[in-house]
C-alpha cells in the first residue's frame, strides 16, 4: 500500500478495527501487540539513555498537530545523530496504522528512535551502532488525573535543578530524567501533584512533561531556553495570539513565579492545566485563574472543531 493510500480518509461511518484494542506496537519493522514490544537489553537505547522520542496525543479520531510532531521528531534525531531507515512519510503511515491496529479513538502515540550497538569485531563507538524506530499506540495517558485538572494542580518549586542545556539540548526529547525523577519523589514527598525545576540561575524551565505559563497583569510569560519547545506550548502562544492576550517568551525568574496572579502548564497529555497551589500558596481562589480556564477551554473547543486534526485512517487491513 502506497503512503497516499494508508493515509486517505476513511468514510465517516467505517467501524474501527480493534485487533489489539490494549495497545500496537511497531518495533524494528514489525507489528505486535504493545504487550509485546522488547528492546535489546544491550541496546545504547536502553543502556545509555541514547534515545529520543516524541509523543502525539488522538482525540474524537483525529491526531493533533502531526506534522509539527514529525517535524520536532526529526529535528531530534539529527541533533542526536540518530538516523533510522523510514522516512517522515514512513513514520506518519506507521502511526495511523497503530491507531488503527488498536481502534482507539483517543490515544496516546509514542515514536523513539533507539541507537542499537556495534556488532562485533567493530570499534565499539556510537558512529558504529545501528539505529532503529520503535511506536506504539496505547489509551490516552493524562498527566494528571482529570479531576485534578479540574480544581488545579498542586504544584512545587523543586530542589534538584534542571540539567544544564549546555549538557543535554533540551529542544531535543529525551530520556536523560534523574532531575525529573528526583522532583517527582520530592512533590510526592510534599504532597503536591507535580515539581517545576529551575535552573542554575534560578530561573524556571520545566517539570516532567509539561511545560509552564505564569499570567501576570494580563500578560502570558513563558521560559525561552533550556525547554523542550513542546507543541502544545506552540499552541498556547498561537491562541494567546488569537485571543489577543500579551504572550512573551523570554528568562522567567522565581520571583515572578512566585508572585504571579496565574500559573499554568502546557502538555501534549491533557491540554493546559491551571495551577491553584504552588508551594503552598493559593492562587486566586484556590481555582485555575481566568486566563488559564479561557486558554483551557479555547483548546479543547478548537480541537473538537478540527483545529491541527489530521484523522485517523482507521480504515486499514487488519493483517502484519
Amino acid at each position: 500500500m502506497s503512503a497516499d493510500a494508508a493515509l486517505s480518509a476513511p468514510p465517516a461511518d467505517a467501524p474501527a478495527p480493534a485487533r489489539w484494542p490494549a495497545g500496537a506496537a511497531y518495533m524494528d519493522g514489525a507489528y505486535m501487540p504493545v504487550s509485546e514490544a522488547r528492546i535489546p537489553v544491550t541496546d545504547w537505547g536502553f543502556r545509555r539513555s541514547d534515545v529520543t522520542y516524541d509523543v502525539v496525543s488522538v482525540w474524537d479520531g483525529s491526531f493533533f498537530r502531526l506534522d509539527d510532531h514529525l517535524r520536532r521528531f526529526r529535528a531530534s534525531m539529527e541533533s542526536m545523530r540518530l538516523k533510522p531507515k523510514e522516512s517522515d512519510d514512513d513514520i506518519r503511515a506507521i502511526l495511523h496504522r497503530l491507531v488503527a491496529l488498536s481502534g482507539l479513538k483517543n490515544a496516546y502515540v509514542a515514536m523513539d528512535c533507539l541507537r542499537g550497538r556495534p556488532q562485533p569485531g567493530m570499534k565499539y563507538h556510537p558512529v558504529n551502532a545501528r539505529n532503529y524506530l520503535s511506536a506504539y499506540a496505547i489509551p490516552f495517558v493524562w498527566l494528571m488525573a482529570p479531576e485534578i485538572v479540574d480544581r488545579g494542580a498542586h504544584m512545587i518549586v523543586a530542589s534538584t535543578p534542571r540539567i544544564p542545556q549546555s549538557s543535554v539540548d533540551a529542544r531535543a526529547k529525551n530520556f536523560h530524567w534523574a532531575d525529573m525523577t528526583a522532583g517527582l519523589f520530592e512533590a510526592h514527598d510534599q504532597g503536591a501533584d507535580n515539581p517545576i525545576l529551575l535552573d542554575h540561575d534560578g530561573n524556571v524551565t520545566e517539570g516532567p512533561g509539561f511545560n509552564v505559563f505564569c499570567v501576570t497583569d494580563g500578560v502570558v510569560s513563558t521560559p525561552a531556553t533550556n525547554v523542550l519547545e513542546g507543541i502544545t506550548r506552540l499552541s498556547v502562544i498561537d491562541l494567546c495570539a488569537e485571543l489577543g492576550i500579551p504572550c512573551e517568551i523570554r528568562p522567567v525568574p522565581l520571583s515572578e513565579l512566585r508572585d504571579a496572579d496565574e500559573v499554568f502548564l502546557s502538555t501534549t497529555a491533557g491540554g493546559v492545566v491551571g495551577v491553584t497551589r504552588l508551594d503552598g500558596r493559593i492562587l486566586g481562589n484556590d481555582r485555575p485563574g481566568a486566563v488559564s480556564q479561557r486558554l483551557r477551554e479555547t483548546y479543547w473547543a478548537k480541537r473538537k472543531a478540527g483545529w491541527h486534526a489530521e484523522p485517523v485512517n482507521y480504515d486499514l487491513p487488519s493483517e502484519v
